[in-house]
């Protein structure tokens, strides 16, 4: 069967794989949360780090990596990555409390960063014709979320019958399976950059982009007090200066910052920071509400959001397609316009009684973004040479991965503000266990097991209540975010094929 498909498109099939077990283990976890919080004893705090320490790491690892990747062979490093995503799934099912939890989601992030830059540059370097690339980037981007859609599924089937730790040990048996099929797939010998991989600068960028961010969780999320904020932030900001000046002054910079002087690679970077830290921060928002508030199961949790993965998968070949035949102007505007009516519909949406409408809207926001975000990837990879797929594939991931990280920052400590202001809680409560409380509803379910009846039943209605007000709230603000983004997509893109076309190398 193979000796009839083109070389290329079994390239194409050996990269997607390798890059779904990295999607399924994302959505897998916001399933999880719930269980896992109440296992581990975990706080508010910890539950935020154990989720977001993932992109928030690869952010400033995936530059690096595809550098590295350059240098030395997308083949060597994705298959190192997936060995390394292996190992790092099989520590963090077995982590006994939530730090060394968080110690395996570390290296879980080293093993992404060096998957997910290698599946674009290889995409990039083997897809030379524009519509075929943007097909390819289309089936990319259904794989990626059909990964997505089962991820939630799977999760809840495996907690359904089994711990919590079993979200992570699944992707043991992914790694056993991909890992062959992309060592034999791939081209043993690849075309690499000459030079040397810069280690000092690489942990520069690493550096700077953990503190920069970390600073910024740390005002917003008041968890520290003002002036360490700021220090951190004004460190990472100073060390990222320092990492420019470098590329600017160097012969051969590990980032090519021309690149952000193309108006589509910036319209691309912007759209999926935001259309997937939209996304991300709505499936966590919605995971605890069905779970904490609705009572559902982790398996009816994700049987219930299967419709906004499912028509995600569909996303993919739509954006290619349409992209194709109305141009990505058009498409990408269009996509996030609709995402904003979807949102807007949820927030205000009964979930208890959610008849045709919220499954409906959950498929448009699935498909809607999905198209945007593909049309995100054909716009970065769509201008640059095929020379520069590798650190282009780097900005596209880094983007996903600081919008994923950002989003669930910023949804987390906006959930945990609203929470805060909304729960009506006992005056007769003890302060500390009301302060905590009302810090999430995770805390207030974990305080309520400590007390008596039936001030443990009212602690939990008022701790539902308040969250119902917070999800609406939330789903709002996210609903007006992405309605400005489509406008400022459509301006961005006006020039697109004119002013950025693609310029293939020899």
């Amino acid at each position: 069967m193979f000796a009839v498909i083109p070389r290329r498109w079994l390239i194409l099939l050996a990269v997607m794989l390798a890059f779904l077990p990295v999607v399924i283990d994302m959505t897998i976890l916001h399933i999880a949360v719930p269980s896992l919080t109440l296992a581990l004893g975990a706080s508010a705090t910890e539950v935020l780090w154990v989720i977001d320490i993932y992109p928030l790491l690869m952010a400033g690892l995936l530059v690096p990596m595809g550098t590295l990747a350059d240098r030395i062979g997308n083949r060597r490093v994705l298959l190192t990555g997936l060995v390394v995503f292996g190992i790092a799934s099989l520590l963090a099912a077995f982590a006994p409390n939530p730090a060394l939890l968080i110690a395996a989601r570390v290296l879980l992030a080293l093993g992404g960063s060096m998957i997910m830059p290698c599946v674009l540059g290889i995409i990039r370097r083997t897809f030379e014709d524009e519509d075929e690339r943007a097909m390819a980037l289309g089936l990319w981007g259904m794989v990626g979320a059909a990964g997505a859609a089962l991820g939630p599924l799977i999760g809840g089937a495996l907690l359904e019958h089994f711990w919590w730790g079993s979200a992570f040990l699944i992707n043991v048996p992914i790694m056993l399976v991909v890992a062959p099929l992309v060592f034999l797939l791939l081209p043993r010998t690849e075309a690499t950059t000459p030079g040397t991989w810069a280690l000092g600068q690489a942990l520069l960028l690493i550096a700077g982009m953990l503190a920069l961010v970390y600073g910024i969780k740390a005002a917003v999320g008041a968890t520290q007090p003002l002036g360490v904020a700021l220090l951190m932030a004004l460190l990472g900001f100073a060390l990222l200066s320092f990492f420019v000046r470098l590329q600017l002054r160097s012969a051969t910079p590990m980032l090519d910052l021309s690149l952000f002087s193309r108006p589509a690679i910036l319209a691309g970077i912007i759209m999926a920071v935001v259309a997937i830290g939209a996304l991300a921060g709505v499936e966590l928002t919605l995971a605890q509400e069905l779970q904490y508030v609705l009572g559902k199961t982790p398996l009816q949790a994700g049987i219930f959001m299967i419709p906004i993965m499912a028509a995600a998968a569909v996303g993919g070949p739509v954006a290619g397609y349409l992209s194709n035949l109305c141009g990505l102007r058009l498409v990408a505007s269009t996509s996030l316009g609709l995402s904003a009516v979807a949102l807007a519909f949820l927030a205000l949406a009964d979930f208890h009684q959610p008849g045709f409408g919220v499954p409906a809207m959950l498929a448009l926001l699935g498909l809607t973004l999905s198209i945007g975000l593909t049309a995100s990837s054909i716009a970065i990879m769509g201008s640059v040479e095929a020379s520069k797929g590798g650190a282009a594939g780097s900005l596209e991931a880094t983007a996903y991965e600081l919008g994923t990280g950002l989003g669930i920052t910023f949804f987390g400590v906006f959930m945990s503000s609203v929470f805060r202001h909304s729960i009506v809680l006992d005056a007769e409560l003890a302060a500390p266990l009301a302060e905590r409380a009302a810090r999430s509803i995770g805390d207030s379910y974990l305080v309520a097991k400590g007390l008596a009846e039936p001030q443990a039943s009212a602690l939990i209605d008022a701790a539902k209540a308040a969250f119902s007000a917070t999800h609406s709230t939330l789903l709002l603000t996210s609903a007006a975010l992405v309605g400005v983004l489509a406008v400022v997509v459509f301006f961005m893109l006006s020039g697109y094929r004119k002013a950025e076309p693609v310029h293939e190398s020899g």
